[in-house]
């Protein structure tokens, strides 16, 4: 059996232990605390200035009377001469979808009542999509020619002209996001030389979301509508801090 002074002796030492290992964790811990709250946030830009890469552009006619069957040769009459005006501008063929012909009625609408000017209403769609942007907006620009020959557009379904549309962000991103990364980098270098530190490993970092813009930065002026435009990239890292 054990003596009363080996029991007491036992005690002293798991306190002393215990309190050795709180020690331990406490200062650790702190130390820990301190090295992760010595941090400093930066963010690098990376931007590319492009030129769109396909274009579509619907082009919506519409054709209007009282016979039938002359307004189903008018709207054919237009068709083919938009075609032959896409193709005068160097378009392809292929690049050229007919789409539905739509025919209304006007008395067969139960909401209306009386007579009318135009009683049948014909309209059909012309898509182009072509990767040679550079055509279809030397076309769009002499759209007028169209009109002087008596076709009707519709610019409201029409979108007021080509769609331009960059698809090529792929190959652009390893690349914009090396040079935000580094950028970013640079930014936390000069920080922590200016507040006598050094800089450690990443905390964190969230490479950002890439954006397409309008190149031209201008009220009212829509990107979709501008066939350059400019990637952009925002990451943004955190990096510790040294003595």
């Amino acid at each position: 059996m054990p003596t009363q002074s080996q029991n007491n002796l036992f005690i002293a030492v798991i306190i002393t232990v215990g309190l050795s290992l709180a020690g331990w964790f406490i200062g650790n811990g702190f130390m820990e605390a301190r090295s992760g709250n010595r941090f400093v946030t930066v963010k690098g830009v990376s931007e590319r200035d492009v030129m769109a890469d396909v274009a579509l552009w619907p082009i919506r006619f519409v054709a209007a009377g009282n016979d039938l069957n002359a307004v189903q040769r008018k709207i054919t009459e237009d068709r083919n001469q938009i075609q032959s005006f896409l193709e005068g501008h160097g378009i392809a063929t292929d690049a050229i979808e007919l789409q539905n012909l739509e025919v209304t009625d006007r008395t067969a609408q139960s909401y209306q009542s009386g007579s009318y000017t135009n009683r049948f209403i014909l309209a059909q769609t012309l898509m182009v999509r072509s990767e040679d942007v550079s055509k279809i907006d030397e076309a769009s620009q002499d759209v007028g020619q169209l009109v002087e020959g008596g076709v009707i557009i519709n610019n409201q379904y029409s979108g007021g002209g080509p769609t331009y549309l960059f698809n090529s962000l792929t190959e652009l991103k390893p690349e914009m996001i090396a040079e935000a990364t580094k950028n970013a980098r640079s930014s936390a270098e000069q920080f922590a030389r200016d507040s006598g530190s050094e800089l450690a490993g990443i905390r964190r970092a969230n490479q950002g979301v890439f954006v397409i813009l309008a190149r031209d930065k201008a009220p009212m002026l829509q990107e979709e509508k501008q066939i350059r435009k400019t990637v952009r990239v925002v990451s943004t890292l955190d990096y510790y801090l040294e003595e």
